[in-house]
């Protein structure tokens, strides 16, 4: 399992790429057909149009199915199989409460990106009572989303499958108020995968932006209407060529073809945060900001073409976040998005952060192919140096794992700068003294927090069983680069610890004994875990 598990081989990502693409086709054609063999009630109850799902399923493009548009929806349909299954269940159990305290630490467990847990039990404990509506409630959301999210990912689809059906309308409630999760703008009709839309006329969208339960779209053989509050608007019509009656706004393409078959690297809407830190609405990412994203990304290219071939695979579009406070985040169902804060940070925090949400899309991947932990149902036992509190086994591995990148990111910018100081000028990407000596504090600053993490993953491998082999074998893998990365940044450790970070590093290395000695090898049911 270690030797076939390469962390910087073009070729197995190729390949884990292929084997993703190949799983999320078949989940979609799994969940297709157990709602008609297993659920048509439920499913004829929630409209669920599953006839047109298998037809967006026939005519996406194998490399359509490891894009971030295409895998949420089907996440997402996954999601709503899995709820339905459990309303039916739950409609049948004999001891609810038990059925309630499960349910609860599954959606810990499994669903902490989402709002779930919140909808499901909103006094944040596993209650009984009226479960079942909530359930339904949450049912009827996913179905609705779900619908209106198929309907333009292979476009002037729908008027196709409509005659194939022999049917002469089909109307489909929709809902156009901006949308967080994958920062689109609101009032707008997002086309595609790539994150084009449709941009209505201006009065027009400042009431499609607002909510409203009165609007729908009207499918029909020669095209697509909307209907809001009774007026009608063509937004599609479908002869021999179908054209769009609405403005359409291609993707904002940072690199061409950078992220292997997804149509390339491209700029989001921006996301803006409110000051207690909840995200508010969506707008226009900022001139100038692509320029910025072109110039890391030609430095990150320069210092480390492994990296940045991980990254052109991994990787295809930026959402920036306009949030003080928020550095950047992605989710495990939409790969390769990555929300990123491009308005507090130069331009090492902006490399670091590319390179860090790539990271996780990267791990999550390895994920999906190898399961790698065993068990820990959430506890919080092991000490984490990012968060500087106690973290469950699996934020332990993937901030590890992120972090790890994030070192050997540090440590090639400081080669490639001293390599640049010998060999003279390079090209055009490039990133100032004080920039580069902060690298290499953070390269030795991170060598630390790895290595205590590694030797904690290391116990729960071997002690407490708590990784697969699999698992372990990233953390062998993970410990290798890393002696790697401390014997090269070792020549620049003396001159940074003469700087003005010293003190810090050296601050941050005793807080890490410090820590290993209070909580060992972890704190389970309020014991400190030594080592035997």
């Amino acid at each position: 399992m270690q030797a076939q598990m390469k962390l910087f081989d073009s070729d197995f990502l190729s390949s884990l790429m292929r084997e993703f693409r190949a799983s999320m086709r078949d989940l979609l054609f799994d969940l297709c057909d157990d709602l008609e063999a297993h659920y048509r009630g439920p499913a004829a109850a929630l409209r669920l149009p599953v006839g047109f799902f298998r037809c967006v399923g026939e005519s996406l493009k194998p490399e359509d199915y490891s894009g971030w548009k295409a895998v949420g929806w089907i996440e997402l349909l996954n999601d709503l199989v899995y709820f339905i299954d459990l309303l039916e269940q739950l409609r049948r159990e004999r001891h609810p409460h038990e059925f309630a305290a499960e349910l609860f630490d599954q959606c810990e467990e499994q669903f902490y990106e989402h709002s779930y847990l919140d909808e499901l039990f909103p006094r944040g404990e596993p209650e009984p009572l009226r479960l079942a509506r909530r359930l339904s409630g949450l049912c009827r959301r996913l179905a609705s989303q779900a619908t209106q999210e198929s309907l333009f990912l292979v476009p002037a689809l729908p008027c196709v499958w409509l005659a194939r059906t022999r049917g002469r309308l089909w109307t489909v409630p929709c809902d156009l108020s901006p949308n967080l999760e994958r920062a689109e703008l609101g009032g707008c009709v997002y086309v595609g995968l790539n994150g084009a839309y449709l941009g209505p006329p201006t009065l027009l969208r400042r009431r499609l932006a607002g909510r409203t339960d009165e609007s729908r779209f009207l499918i029909r053989l020669d095209g697509i209407r909307l209907r809001v509050n009774g007026a009608v608007h063509p937004l599609l019509t479908n002869g021999g060529h179908p054209q769009w009656r609405w403005r359409y706004v291609p993707p904002h393409t940072i690199l061409p073809g950078y992220a292997n078959g997804s149509g390339g690297l491209t700029l989001g809407a921006a996301l803006v945060y409110r000051k207690d830190l909840s995200p508010w609405r969506v707008v226009q990412p900022p001139p100038g900001l692509a320029d910025r994203l072109r110039n890391a990304l030609a430095v990150i290219a320069e210092a480390w073409p492994a990296g940045a071939r991980n990254l052109a695979c991994l990787t295809s579009r930026i959402v920036p976040l306009h949030a003080r406070g928020v550095v950047s985040f992605s989710y495990r169902h939409r790969p390769g998005l990555s929300f990123i804060n491009c308005f507090e940070r130069d331009a090492l925090d902006l490399i670091d952060d590319l390179i860090h949400e790539n990271s996780h899309h990267h791990l999550n991947l390895l994920l999906r192919k190898y399961a790698m932990r065993r068990r820990d149902r959430n506890q919080e036992i092991f000490y984490s140096p990012w968060r500087r509190s106690l973290r469950p086994l699996h934020g332990i591995l993937h901030a590890t794992f992120t972090f790890t990148m994030g070192a050997l990111l540090f440590e090639r910018l400081s080669a490639w700068k001293a390599r640049g100081e010998r060999q003279g000028a390079r090209g055009g990407a490039t990133l100032t003294d004080q920039q580069v000596l902060r690298a290499r504090f953070r390269c030795l600053e991170e060598v630390a927090s790895v290595r205590y993490s590694l030797q904690d993953l290391g116990y729960a491998a071997r002690k407490l069983g708590w990784l697969t082999a699999a698992g372990d074998a990233l953390v062998q893998q993970l410990k290798q680069e890393l002696v790697k990365v401390k014997n090269r940044i070792a020549p620049f450790e003396r001159a940074v610890l003469r700087s003005r970070y010293g003190r810090e590093l050296r601050e941050h290395r005793r807080n890490l004994d410090e820590k290993r000695r209070l909580y060992g090898r972890g704190v389970r049911g309020g014991q400190i875990l030594r080592s035997q």
